[in-house]
C-alpha cells in the first residue's frame, strides 16, 4: 500500500501519526480512504464539494501531482504520498549579482575575509559583489536572528532590517542575536548592536514599521534581494507580491515544531509562493510558534539555509533552492527535496498576471486588522467572549458552569487553572458527548485563538452556551493569578 506522509499541523487528525498505510491505486483513492479513516481530516484536505483545497499541496514521491494526472495519478505499493500544507528540479542558474564595489578591500577587510578569498569560487571578486549587495530582513527573530549574524560575517554591505517587535524572554530560547539583557529593548536595535560587533563595515537601516501594502515597494526597491523570516500568512503574501512586482528574488524559510522549509521564490523563470500555495490556509489552521512551539534549535537550522541560498545568489555560483522545496525534519535528521514548478496560470507571475498592485493581505488571509482607533483603546469584549476578571468571580460566586482547557498536555503540565477540564482541540469533536449542551461553558487556549476554534465546534454541533475566555492563559497570569506561569 502507498504510505501518506502527514505533516506536524494534520497530525492531530490523525491520531498523532505521521505516517498512515492507506490503500489505494489512485492518489484520490488514497487519500478518500484516508479521509474515510480519520473523518476530522476530511474538511482539511477536502472543501465541501468534494475538491482538494488549494492551500494543501500533494506530492507522489517527489512530483507534485499539479503536473502529473492529479488526483488519478497512478498510485503503486511503495509509493510516498506528502501532503504539504501551507506553514509552510532546479537548475545550476546565474543570479544577477549586484553591480562589483570600485572600492578595494582594506587591509582588515583582506585579512577578516581570507577563508573566503582563497576559495575559487569567492575570492577578491565575490568578496567585493557581497560588500557592495545590499539585503532586506524581514523580521528580527528565530529566522532573522542566524540570518544577521551570518550575513553580517560574511561581508554583506548594506543589510536592512523590518521588525517593530521588542525583545522579550520567550524570545531567548531560540532568537540567539538577542540577550538576557536585551529584554524589553526594540529587536532592531539589539540585532544591530550585536551584527555592528561583529562586522564594523557592515551599513545597517532599520525599518521600525510593520510592512504593509503602503510601504512595502517602497521599502524592497533598494535592496537586490528579500530574505523572509516572517510568522504569518499576510505578510508572506505580501512579501511574494511584493518580490514578484520589482523582480526581487525571494529567500524563503517557514519553520513549525520539529519541521522546516526553505527554497527561493520569485527568481527569474521559478516559481513564486502563489505557484505552491495560492490560497492561504483558514485563521487558526496552523497554529504560530507561540501556539504550537518550536524546537529552538530548528530557526538556526533553517536560517542558514537562507543565508547560504542569499551569499550564493550574490555570488552567482552553485544551484539555487529555485524549484525545488527542502524540507527539514529535525526529530528524524532527514531532508528532503520536492519539485515545485512555475505556474502558467498564477494570478502573480503567470503568463497573464492578474495581481498588478498589492492588496489588503489580511483580509486577504481572512484576518482583518482593527482600525486605528480601536487598536489604540482595549479591545472590546465581543459578543461570545468573556474577560478573564469575569471568569474569576464566577467561581468566587459559586457559579455553575465549566471552564473548558483546549490545550495539549504538555501544555496543561506547564500550568493550568485549577477545576478545568482538560480536551486538546484536535480531540473536541470526537469527545463532545463528554459534555452537556445544556451546561454554561466557558474555553479557554493559550491566547484565544484555539479556544474561539473548539467555541465555533461547540456551537455548531449545538451547544447553546458557549463563550471564549479573552486572552487564554496568559491574561489569567496577567490579570487574575500571577503565580500563574507564562509560556
Amino acid at each position: 500500500m502507498p504510505k501518506v506522509l502527514i505533516p506536524t499541523p494534520l497530525r492531530q487528525f490523525t491520531g498523532k501519526q505521521d505516517a498512515v498505510q492507506v490503500s489505494g491505486s489512485t492518489v484520490g483513492e488514497v487519500l478518500q480512504n484516508l479521509t474515510s479513516q480519520f473523518p476530522d481530516l476530511r474538511k482539511q484536505v477536502f472543501t465541501d464539494e468534494g475538491k482538494l483545497r488549494s492551500f494543501v499541496n500533494v506530492y507522489l514521491n517527489d512530483e507534485d501531482i499539479r503536473y502529473l494526472n492529479k488526483d488519478a495519478s497512478a498510485a503503486k505499493d511503495g509509493d510516498t504520498i506528502s501532503l504539504v500544507p501551507s506553514i509552510a528540479g532546479g537548475s545550476t542558474l546565474a543570479a544577477p549579482p549586484p553591480e562589483t564595489s570600485s572600492e578595494a578591500l582594506s587591509k582588515d577587510e583582506i585579512l577578516r575575509y581570507s577563508r573566503h578569498l582563497i576559495i575559487p569560487e569567492v575570492g577578491v571578486e565575490g568578496q567585493q559583489k557581497l560588500k557592495a549587495s545590499k539585503v532586506l530582513l524581514v523580521g528580527a527573530g528565530g529566522l532573522g536572528a542566524p540570518l544577521g549574524l551570518y550575513l553580517a560575517a560574511a561581508g554583506v554591505g548594506r543589510i536592512g532590517m523590518v521588525d517593530f517587535d521588542v525583545v522579550d524572554f520567550t524570545n531567548l530560547q531560540r532568537q540567539v542575536i538577542h540577550a538576557t539583557a536585551d529584554v524589553g529593548r526594540k529587536k532592531l536595535d539589539s540585532a544591530a548592536e550585536k551584527m555592528q560587533a561583529i562586522n564594523p563595515h557592515l551599513k545597517i537601516v532599520k525599518h521600525e514599521v510593520a510592512l504593509s501594502s503602503e510601504n512595502a515597494l517602497e521599502i524592497l526597491k533598494d535592496y537586490d534581494l528579500v530574505v523572509d523570516g516572517t510568522d504569518n500568512f499576510p505578510t508572506r503574501y505580501l512579501v511574494n507580491d511584493a518580490c514578484v512586482l520589482l523582480h526581487k528574488p525571494n529567500v524563503y524559510g517557514s519553520i513549525f515544531r520539529f519541521e522546516g522549509q526553505a527554497t527561493v521564490f520569485a527568481y527569474e523563470g521559478g516559481p513564486c509562493y502563489r505557484c505552491l500555495y495560492p490560497e492561504p490556509p483558514p485563521p487558526g489552521l496552523v497554529p504560530s510558534c507561540a501556539e504550537g512551539g518550536v524546537l529552538g534549535i530548528l530557526p538556526g537550522t533553517i536560517g542558514l539555509i537562507q543565508a547560504t541560498e542569499t551569499v550564493k545568489l550574490i555570488l552567482g555560483i552553485g544551484e539555487p533552492l529555485v524549484g525545488r522545496l527542502l524540507l527539514y525534519d529535525a526529530l528524524g535528521m532527514r531532508f528532503r527535496e520536492l519539485k515545485l514548478r512555475k505556474n502558467p496560470g498564477c494570478p502573480a507571475c503567470g503568463q497573464h498576471p492578474t495581481i498588478t498592485k498589492l492588496i489588503d493581505y489580511h483580509q486577504f488571509c481572512g484576518v482583518p486588522q482593527p482600525s486605528a482607533a480601536a487598536a489604540q483603546q482595549e479591545a472590546p469584549v465581543n459578543e461570545g467572549e468573556i474577560e478573564v476578571t469575569d471568569v474569576k468571580a464566577m467561581m468566587d460566586r459559586g457559579d455553575s458552569f465549566l471552564l473548558l482547557d483546549v490545550r495539549e498536555p504538555h501544555e496543561y503540565q506547564i500550568c493550568n487553572i485549577p477545576g478545568s477540564k482538560l480536551i486538546p482541540l484536535g480531540e473536541v469533536p470526537g469527545r463532545l458527548a463528554e459534555l452537556d449542551k445544556n451546561a454554561d461553558i466557558v474555553i479557554h487556549c493559550k491566547s484565544g485563538m484555539r479556544s474561539a476554534k473548539a467555541c465555533g465546534i461547540l456551537k455548531q454541533a449545538g451547544f447553546a452556551h458557549v463563550r471564549n475566555m479573552k486572552g487564554g492563559i496568559l491574561a489569567w497570569s496577567d490579570r487574575v493569578d500571577p503565580t500563574v506561569p507564562k509560556y
